[in-house]
């Protein structure tokens, strides 16, 4: 699964979603996460670290100063060959999911000087931050008159700046617009009026990662089995243990899944990840989620039915394949989507605790515009509860699944995401009886649209609009500036299970 390569993104000094987009990520990433309830949980603010700001003040100025005197980097700072613009390093800061504004403080300051100290100026804890489509950069301002701190030196227009992908992840925010504001026209003696063009910034960023690693290890490393030894192992475990479960299941409620387990009917209901369709459909991808092939958008993730497969209650496994097809598109050029990631004829193969969500998989990679497909590509480890495997009045349910991205699912997000990022939790339904109901889960398919915009069946819409319209953050697609690519990674998911319980639907042979 190659995919977009876009973890995070800013908001002015941040790297969404993704989005991270690709954000995503933008990626990054990054909250988003969801809990044992299935919910995600509130994050109102997303850490960003290791930012740096490249940014050479004016370049006429540096000239200027390198003829009569000399420029001095500190603290980390660097200076780029040819008196070229500096680089402030280690940036740290917070992302506001609510607000969509950034700050991010960086390490490092410079020091200009010239006719023997009567010009001496130094700018030091340079700090970058936005809000809506506007920004600035401050600095603590040291003259031999004093220093002032938090000095805002330059204004940032961020309207028509788009983000790119940077080394490990990062998202780039390059030459954003710059000019001089009154207090740093005063900072610099008068020697420049108030609105000056300056030089543009670039802002690099990432999303700090949630701490995963630990709870996604253990999943991770005896998961690897699920897909390859379900079916040797079940042979094994039913001779190890002769319960005395089979002999009332085949005579009260269990019968359907004692007899040969068919599954006639079920329903998958997953949303991915919620930051990845947050920065998909948000200010910076500018894109949108099509649902094909019977498949619906649902609450806060998608719907996919009709299920089929085979349910042992003896050995507790379960493998179920669902019909339809989720798409996701996004950063549109030349009539065309450089992030384009279906997911279609989603399967589960779980064996008592254990399991995996698998997955055919289309995925165009961003930069060389190619497209890979993967054939039962294992996309997720699941964490099952003990017991869960259980049929109850002829059906089996899952809810609120935990679910991280494997190893081979981090090509479906072009290394946007690592093994062990947490994806949006699961709910699995399948029915054994023809006659069961069904259980309705995760909020209504029409008539609203997810958290991370409507999604389009065959090209219409089935929530309100295809995304750009309706949704949280699509709404504000053109108020909000290329930062918001981390509403990718700050939307809250909202509790999708309902309480209503709808007749089957039967599938036809």
């Amino acid at each position: 699964m190659a995919a977009t390569r876009r973890p995070i993104a800013l908001a002015a000094a941040v790297a969404t979603a993704a989005a991270l987009g690709t954000a995503f990520a933008l990626p990054a990433f990054a909250a988003g996460q969801s809990g044992s309830d299935g919910a995600t949980a509130a994050a109102p603010t997303m850490e960003l670290k290791d930012g740096t700001l490249d940014w050479g003040f004016k370049e006429s100025f540096r000239k200027y100063i390198g003829a009569a005197g000399k420029i001095t980097v500190k603290d980390g700072a660097t200076q780029a060959a040819g008196n070229g613009v500096f680089t402030f390093v280690n940036g740290k800061g917070t992302y506001d999911m609510t607000t969509h504004g950034t700050d991010t403080a960086f390490e490092g300051g410079v020091n200009f000087s010239a006719h023997g100290g009567v010009l001496d100026i130094t700018l030091s804890d340079v700090k970058l931050s936005t809000a809506g489509k506007g920004g600035a950069i401050t600095a603590d301002v040291a003259t031999p008159q004093g220093t002032q701190n938090d000095v805002a030196v330059a204004d940032l227009d961020l309207s028509a700046v788009k983000p790119g992908q940077g080394a490990g992840g990062a998202m780039v925010f390059k030459d954003i617009p710059a000019k001089l504001t009154k207090a740093g026209s005063e900072a610099f003696n008068g020697q420049y009026q108030t609105g000056e063009v300056l030089d543009p910034a670039t802002l690099t960023v990432k999303a700090v990662t949630p701490p995963t690693e630990k709870p996604t290890e253990k999943p991770t490393e005896p998961t690897g089995k699920p897909t390859e030894k379900p079916t040797e192992k079940p042979t094994v475990k039913p001779t190890d243990r002769p319960t005395p479960k089979p002999s009332p299941s085949t005579t009260a409620t269990d019968k359907p899944a004692a007899d040969p387990g068919a599954i006639v009917d079920g329903t998958l209901n997953w949303g991915v990840k919620a930051s990845f369709r947050s920065y998909v459909t948000g200010p910076i991808a500018h894109g949108k989620v099509e649902t094909t092939g019977g498949a619906t958008a649902s609450g806060d993730g998608y719907r996919f039915p009709d299920a089929t497969g085979h349910f042992d209650a003896d050995k507790k496994t379960l493998n179920a394949e669902f019909d339809g097809k989720v798409r996701f598109l996004g950063h549109q050029e030349d009539g065309a989507y450089t992030l384009d990631l279906s997911l279609s004829n989603l399967r589960i193969q779980a064996d008592g605790t254990k399991g995996r969500l698998i997955a055919d998989v289309s995925s165009k990679d961003r930069e060389t515009k190619k497209v890979a497909t993967y054939t039962g590509l294992a996309v997720a480890d699941l964490r099952l509860p003990a017991g869960g495997l259980t049929a109850k009045d002829g059906v089996v349910t899952l809810s609120a699944v935990p679910a991280t991205l494997t190893a081979d699912g981090t090509k479906a997000f072009g290394g946007m995401y690592e093994a062990g990022e947490q994806l949006d939790a699961l709910t699995v339904a399948v029915a054994l009886d023809k006659n069961a109901e069904l259980p309705s889960t995760g909020g209504s398919s029409t008539g609203g649209s997810s958290t991370g915009g409507t999604s389009t069946t065959g090209g219409s819409s089935t929530g309100g609009g295809t995304v750009g319209g309706s949704g949280a953050l699509a709404s504000t697609g053109s108020d909000v500036p290329a930062g918001a690519l981390f509403a990718a990674s700050g939307l809250i998911m909202a509790a999708g299970a309902g309480a209503v319980v709808v007749a089957r639907r039967r599938r036809t042979a």
